[in-house]
């Protein structure tokens, strides 16, 4: 098994007041580190500013009550969130999140919102190297049926809390389960090196994204799709 497999690695999630990185906002997030000396995680939760849909509530636990009276302003939080990123991968320990398009683009865009650097600022350069299940999954098992949420995964890995997802911190550490799984049961992902394995993701990811929008056509679907850009959107 190669070496980038046997960690350390940096998880991470968030929980937003929807699923648009442009428009919505973070509420909570959970970094869980996970190394030879074990797993541990730090988590926060921010006050957004606006108000968090029930919907969104229903599914992280956090309303905008709990989140104005509990939560501590966004711009403290995002800069302790992207430094401690910033610093794992100037190291070389990879960010693993589970449809990291999604918290990649939804920190930079609040940083940005909070005149903040982005993470790629704060590097001067890409983000990377970044390990993203979701990837992996539809690659190596391409031709399963089914969803491919967090929660179908760890139901096919046979790990994870099931009902317990949703809020950030047990879902990276669902997130890092199910990537374990996955490199045991498909050796040659850890025979790649970590910077190999991180431009094939970007392939990968583009060769759904554009497989994926050439079938919403064929069906006559509208709207904007997948984007192929990983692990930050274009």
């Amino acid at each position: 098994m190669g070496a980038w497999a046997e960690g350390p690695f940096l998880g991470f999630d968030t929980e937003t007041t929807g699923v648009s990185p442009e428009h919505d906002r973070i509420v909570t997030v959970a970094l869980v580190m996970r190394d030879d000396a074990g797993t541990r995680e730090k988590t926060w939760l921010i006050d957004p500013g606006v108000e968090i849909p029930p919907q969104a509530a229903a599914i992280h636990g956090i309303t905008t009550e709990m989140a104005r009276t509990h939560g501590r302003p966004p711009a403290e939080v995002l800069a302790e969130v992207a430094a401690h990123l910033a610093r794992a991968q100037e190291v070389g320990i990879p960010i693993v999140a589970f449809n990291a398009a999604f918290d990649l683009a939804i920190l930079d865009a609040e940083l940005a919102r909070h005149g903040l650097p982005t993470l790629p600022q704060r590097l001067g350069r890409d983000v990377g190297p970044v390990i993203d299940p979701l990837v992996l999954d539809r690659v190596v098992d391409r031709h399963r049926k089914g969803k491919r949420k967090l929660a179908d995964l760890c139901t096919v890995y046979a790990v994870g809390p099931g009902a317990g997802l949703h809020t950030a911190e047990v879902d990276v550490e669902a997130t890092l389960d199910v990537l374990a799984c996955l490199v045991r049961h498909h050796a040659p992902l850890a025979d790649m090196d970590l910077g190999s394995l991180h431009a094939w993701q970007a392939v990968e990811h583009r060769r759904w994204a554009e497989g994926f929008n050439s079938w919403r056509t064929r069906q006559g679907l509208t709207g904007p799709g997948a984007n192929p850009g990983w692990p930050l959107p274009v």
